[in-house]
């Protein structure tokens, strides 16, 4: 439980960090006489370095473990973050905001952590609440960046400077976190991958992670139908967080504040939605197994993909406010759903899949931002969007698993059950797996 807490607080602070500027970019955008073009390009930026880091976090924690990972991510992440503050023109913020895209590589380390600290029976909830919690941290920068600005302003700090100190928080936040998973996390219930591997104890495929583990991962279709859906669902999220701030302000003329607390409302909803979806998957598995699973994540997804479509036709604020929030909630149920799936795709290389996946959702996040800048108009993209999570939801009915791999999964999720009776005299509890 120490694990859990550690990384759902790490995840938080990075992803507060990872979108700190975007409620502050119509300031930002203004200061640094930026054009509409080069906001999207600054959108993309955000999360395209995030594609090529989640790829080489996935092995890296299968061979020196996520204590190491990700302490090393948050100690260099923040270094960017306060960087950023000091950019003067397009060029340099741009190229600021793309090495703070690395830290959305956090993502993939706080759901192999977790899959390898919770028994099959409760790891979709486990793994579905640490992610949106963490996710939170999204809805949480779109309202406290914007206050913070303000406080720092209503000292008499000019608009210019005043954003350039606001980043200086999740900065200093991320460099307390990386103190505290350092002192106090462990990689798996018996230890440290590096230790436990130095004493002749085998906890994983026999690989040493790198990339044999992603070749493995790259060769089942599960996770390029999965990271296309990731895609669909956590893509739309990071759109959201990116631009609708924006959209807000020049759509329908509110004001940045008020923007920010619509969007920051969209992303506090992963508290409770995405560990819905986990739950909801862990309960969908007691009877139906994988398959109830999959087709779990098939419905979050079609119906993420409806109320999108509706929120892009939405003409007035209120109801644009409350599709939003509908849309939202099926969007991290949907992302819920489908990391509660994640670990039992291929156990022996955790790390290679949940890295494919967690990429494709950045991917996702890179295409909706090119096709903002393309059509010029962000309403049209999210119909477009809209459109593509229905697609990707008739892709998730694709996934089938064989008769041999559900019975294995099956008797590992009944072993789990029988060891939390024996364990709590029958009472609710939580087992991790050893």
């Amino acid at each position: 439980m120490r694990a859990f807490h550690l990384t759902w607080v790490a995840f938080f602070v990075c992803f507060f960090a990872w979108f700190a500027t975007a409620p502050l970019m119509p300031t930002i955008a203004k200061d640094l006489s930026m054009t509409k073009d080069q906001v999207y390009n600054i959108t993309i930026a955000g999360v395209f370095a995030t594609i090529l880091a989640r790829m080489v976090i996935g092995p890296m924690c299968d061979k020196y473990g996520p204590r190491i990972t990700y302490t090393i991510l948050l100690a260099l992440g923040s270094i960017p973050v306060f960087l950023v503050g000091f950019a003067q023109d397009y060029a340099s913020f741009l190229i600021a905001r793309l090495f703070i895209g690395v830290i959305g590589a956090s993502f993939v380390i706080t759901q192999y952590h977790t899959s390898v600290m919770f028994a099959p029976n409760v790891v979709g909830t486990a793994n579905a609440t640490v992610g949106g919690w963490g996710n939170a941290g999204g809805g949480v920068t779109q309202s406290v960046m914007p206050v913070i600005f303000a406080a720092i302003a209503a000292y008499g700090v000019s608009s210019s400077l005043s954003w350039r100190y606001a980043m200086i928080l999740p900065g200093v936040l991320m460099l307390i976190v990386a103190v505290l998973y350092w002192k106090f996390t462990q990689d798996t219930p018996l230890g440290n991958i590096v230790e436990l591997r130095r004493q002749g104890i085998a906890v994983d495929s026999g690989k040493k992670g790198g990339w044999d583990v992603m070749k493995v991962a790259a060769r089942n279709y599960r996770v390029w139908l999965l990271a296309a859906c990731y895609g669909a669902s956590f893509g739309v999220e990071l759109f959201v967080h990116s631009i609708a701030v924006t959209y807000f302000f020049n759509k329908f003329q509110m004001t940045q504040e008020n923007a920010g607390y619509a969007v920051g409302a969209f992303g506090l909803l992963a508290l409770f939605a995405r560990a819905l979806g986990g739950l909801l998957s862990d309960r969908v598995a007691s009877t139906r197994g994988l398959d109830g699973r999959t087709w779990l994540l098939f419905a979050m997804l079609m119906l993420e993909g409806g109320f999108l479509i509706a929120f892009s036709q939405s003409d007035s604020i209120a109801v644009a406010v409350a599709f939003l929030l509908v849309f939202g909630l099926f969007t991290h149920m949907a992302c819920g759903s489908l990391y509660a799936l994640v670990p039992f795709i291929d156990r022996k290389v955790l790390g290679g899949v949940a890295g494919i996946i967690g990429a494709g959702g950045n991917i996702g996040g890179v295409l909706a931002g090119f096709l903002a800048r393309g059509t010029g108009n962000v309403q049209e993209t999210f119909l477009i969007l809209g459109i593509a999570a229905v697609v990707c939801a008739c892709g998730s009915a694709l996934i089938r698993f064989s008769i041999v791999h559900k019975q294995n999964e099956q008797a590992l999720y009944d072993e789990a059950v029988a060891q939390r009776r024996a364990a709590s005299g029958n009472a609710e509890g939580v087992v991790v797996a050893a």
